[in-house]
C-alpha cells in the first residue's frame, strides 16, 4: 500500500491519482529542444500532475486552427492514447479557440501554462489580498475561454485552472462576471491604498525599504528567514510563497565599528518565464513592494543551468512593473552547490557587475551581503 501511495497526493481527506499529461512545447521561428519542457514539467507536478511523454514542433508561424499544425495533433492524439493520457498541456498561452478545436480532436482536457500557474497561485495565496489578487487574474483570464471545455475539464482528476473563489462565479453570465472584475479591481484599490498609507509611515520612519526578487525558487524566502527570522514558508518548489513578508531588521556597520542601518525587508512573489499578464494585472499592488523599494536585492539560483535566462526574465518583468529604475545588488545564491573551480569562475562571469555570493541555506556570506547593502544604501 505503501508504494502505491507514492503515487498520489493528499486532497482534502483523500488520495487523489494524478493526472498523467503529454507536454507540448512551441518554438515559433527558433528552435527548442525537449529539455525546454523542464520547467512546465515542474509545474505540473506541483498540481498533481506527472509528465507521461513531450513532444515539441518548431514552426515558422502559428498555426491558426491548432497553434501547432494538423499533423502534430495527430501525434498529440496517439501519445494520449500510447500513455492512456488525461491532460494535454501546452508550454504556451492558448486563445479559448484554439484551445476548443484541440480538445475536439484530441477528446481530454488541453490546458496552457498560464492556466497551470494560475492554478499554482490558487493554492498557495493566503492572505485576503492574496485570494482577492487570484480571484481577479482567474476571471480574467477564462472570461474570453467560457464557451467550451466544462464537460472535459470535470475528466480531470485534479481540476487544474477551477479551483479557488474565481470558480463559482464562471458559472454566471459574462456580464455579471464583468461586474464581479470590476468589484474586485475596486477592493484591491482600497487595499493598494492602505499599503501607500503604511509606505509612507515606513517613509517618515526614515528606514530604507529593500525588497527581494528573482525568479521563483531561487532561495529568497530562505535568505529572508536567514536574515531576519521571519519563519516564513521556504521550500524547494516553484511559488511557495505568494503572499509578501516584511520584517524589520538592524544591520549593524562592521567596517565603519559603529552605527549601522534600520530596513525593512520585504520578500515578494517569484517571477517565471512567459508570466501571464493577468498575473502582472491582478498583482500589481503587491509588485509595488519592488516598484517603490530604495534597493532591491536580485537573488539568483546560481546552481541552475539556465540561470542567465532566469536573470534575463527577471529584469524583463522588472521593467514592466516600473521598477528598472531601482538601485540593484545581484544575489547569487546556492554557492554550496557549485564546486569550488565554479564559484572560483563566478567573478569572471560578473565581474563587472557587483555582486555577492551566498548560501542563504548554510548562512554563508550573509554577513558579506548584509555590509554590502550597508554600502549601497549609503550612496543612495
Amino acid at each position: 500500500m505503501t508504494n502505491n501511495q507514492d503515487k498520489y497526493r493528499v486532497q482534502g481527506s483523500t488520495l487523489v491519482e494524478p493526472d498523467r499529461a503529454i507536454l507540448v512545447g512551441v518554438g515559433v521561428n527558433t528552435i527548442l529542444e525537449e529539455s525546454a519542457l523542464d520547467e512546465l514539467a515542474a509545474l505540473c507536478e506541483t498540481c498533481n500532475i506527472q509528465t507521461a511523454a513531450r513532444i515539441i514542433q518548431n514552426r515558422k508561424d502559428i498555426d491558426v486552427t491548432y497553434y501547432v499544425g494538423r499533423g502534430k495533433v495527430d501525434e498529440i492524439a496517439e501519445l494520449v492514447r500510447e500513455h492512456s493520457a488525461t491532460v494535454v498541456v501546452f508550454d504556451v498561452e492558448l486563445s479559448g479557440s484554439k484551445q476548443r478545436n484541440l480538445e475536439g480532436v484530441l477528446n481530454v482536457p488541453v490546458l496552457d501554462r498560464s492556466r497551470v500557474i494560475l492554478d499554482i497561485f490558487a493554492r498557495r495565496a493566503q492572505s485576503m489580498e492574496g485570494k482577492l489578487q487570484v480571484e481577479l487574474a482567474q476571471l480574467k483570464y477564462n472570461l474570453p475561454r467560457l464557451i467550451g471545455s466544462g464537460g472535459l475539464m470535470s475528466k480531470m482528476r485534479n481540476a487544474v485552472g477551477m479551483r479557488g473563489p474565481g470558480e463559482k462565479k464562471l458559472e454566471l453570465d459574462k456580464r455579471r462576471i464583468r461586474e464581479d472584475i470590476s468589484e474586485l479591481e475596486k477592493q484591491l484599490k482600497k487595499m493598494s491604498q492602505n499599503r501607500t498609507l503604511n509606505k509612507n509611515l515606513a517613509q517618515k520612519s526614515g528606514k530604507p525599504r529593500v525588497c527581494l526578487v528573482g525568479y521563483t525558487n531561487s532561495g529568497k524566502s530562505t535568505l529572508l528567514n536567514s536574515m531576519t527570522k521571519a519563519g516564513v514558508l521556504a521550500e524547494d518548489m516553484l511559488f511557495a510563497t505568494l503572499d509578501p513578508k516584511t520584517s524589520n531588521i538592524f544591520i549593524a556597520d562592521v567596517e565603519r565599528g559603529y552605527g549601522g542601518k534600520q530596513i525593512l525587508l520585504t520578500d515578494t512573489v517569484g517571477f517565471i518565464d512567459k508570466l501571464p499578464h493577468e498575473f502582472i494585472n491582478a498583482f500589481e499592488s503587491t509588485l509595488d513592494e519592488a516598484r517603490y523599494a530604495d534597493l532591491l536585492l536580485h537573488v539568483v539560483d546560481i546552481s541552475n543551468e539556465q540561470y542567465a535566462d532566469q536573470i534575463a526574465v527577471v529584469n524583463s518583468v522588472l521593467k514592466k512593473i516600473g521598477a528598472d529604475h531601482v538601485p540593484t545588488l545581484l544575489v547569487l545564491n546556492k554557492i554550496d552547490k557549485l564546486s569550488q573551480i565554479g564559484q572560483e569562475m563566478l567573478g569572471r562571469e560578473f565581474g563587472s557587475q557587483q555582486f555577492v555570493a551566498i548560501s542563504a541555506k548554510r548562512n554563508e556570506k550573509i554577513d558579506e551581503l548584509k555590509q554590502q547593502i550597508v554600502g549601497k544604501l549609503d550612496k543612495i
